[in-house]
């Protein structure tokens, strides 16, 4: 391994976090194209049916020295392959290709990447993680029988905690929890930022159900939907004992949205995608069935109520970047 392998993996590493949930129920994957010492791209995968991240770099960074080419006004991952293909001219044969996710064996919504780079045949193919899904898997020894150099584990413990919300997912139901806050820790009124909100509204569209608490319910008479980006609308489950609303409240007058009001959190497991949105009372009553944390700090200092403080959790930081001038932190527990 390489002394810039580090440094090039985690300019994927943080690539693919920007669009961490956003994938869903594909994993975020960035991805990294260096020639002669030259960084030609830094990308990411996107949005799911929507090309990989590794052939959103290839693209970048063909365009990069050949700007004018046609392949600047291509968008779908299949024409994008067949052009690369066709008139990649050896362009790669010095690349070398950085991806936090071994690159995907199998032809889904789009083709294999691992078959794309078996036929531009990069100098070397540095990966962070092997693919833990057994149908994309294979990547690796594609790349192998064509005799290119394959790197495996750069960044390892990093590439996984990127992987980890994909992983939650697959094989059961995955709950994680999304507050926002001051620094100080207040939560009342409105905190966030309209790009973070916007970041939240984006979550909802992806999700398949909201939680969130009775109280705030009550309280905030919430809407509950994706309308900064005009995105779906997910399924509401209101956690709470008193089965009593007024139903004139926003949430419930929202078109083609199932609303469960119910204190049996099995009721969750019919779902596959749940996001609870609360404060620091409903964390501690669910945290020991939520998958990760996703905490908005919003950098102001205000008067108001802190939830409940006597929690007594540990974390680790998975990740952490912004959004305007909101941070966003993911953790994990301990």
């Amino acid at each position: 391994m390489k002394i810039d392998d580090n440094f090039y993996m985690k300019l994927a590493i943080d690539e693919a976090w920007k669009y961490q949930l956003l994938t869903y129920p594909n994993p975020a994957v960035g991805c990294v194209i260096v020639k002669d010492g030259k960084l030609l791209a830094i990308e990411a995968h996107k949005e799911a049916g929507q090309a990989h991240s590794e052939v959103n770099a290839l693209k970048e960074a063909f365009l990069k020295e050949n700007p004018k080419s046609v392949l600047s006004t291509l968008k779908s991952s299949q024409e994008i392959h067949n052009f690369l293909i066709e008139n990649h001219n050896s362009f790669f044969n010095d690349c070398e290709v950085f991806v936090t996710l071994e690159p995907c064996n199998h032809i889904g919504k789009t083709p294999s990447c691992a078959n794309l780079l078996k036929i531009l045949k990069p100098k070397r193919v540095i990966i962070s993680v092997k693919d833990p899904n057994k149908i994309a898997s294979g990547g690796i020894e594609t790349l192998l029988n064509e005799n290119i150099d394959v790197t495996l584990g750069v960044l390892e413990n990093e590439g996984y905690n990127l992987l980890l919300p994909f992983m939650s997912w697959q094989n059961k139901t995955c709950i994680f929890f999304k507050m926002a806050q001051t620094l100080n820790g207040t939560i009342d009124g409105k905190i966030s930022s309209n790009r973070a909100l916007a970041y939240v509204h984006t979550l909802r569209d992806k999700i398949d159900l909201l939680a969130i608490g009775g109280n705030t319910v009550r309280i905030d008479k919430p809407k509950l939907d994706s309308r900064y980006i005009q995105g779906n609308n997910p399924d509401i489950f209101i956690y709470t004992k008193n089965k009593i609303f007024d139903k004139n409240i926003p949430l419930f007058n929202i078109s083609n949205r199932k609303v469960i009001i119910s204190d049996d959190l099995f009721k969750l497991l019919d779902y596959k995608f749940v996001m609870f949105e609360g404060t620091y009372t409903l964390l501690d009553k669910l945290k020991e069935r939520i998958d990760f944390i996703i905490l908005i700090i919003s950098p102001k200092i205000r008067k108001g109520n802190n939830a409940l403080n006597e929690i007594d959790m540990d974390f680790e930081v998975m990740h952490e970047n912004f959004i305007g001038e909101d941070k966003i932190v993911f953790l994990k527990r301990r």
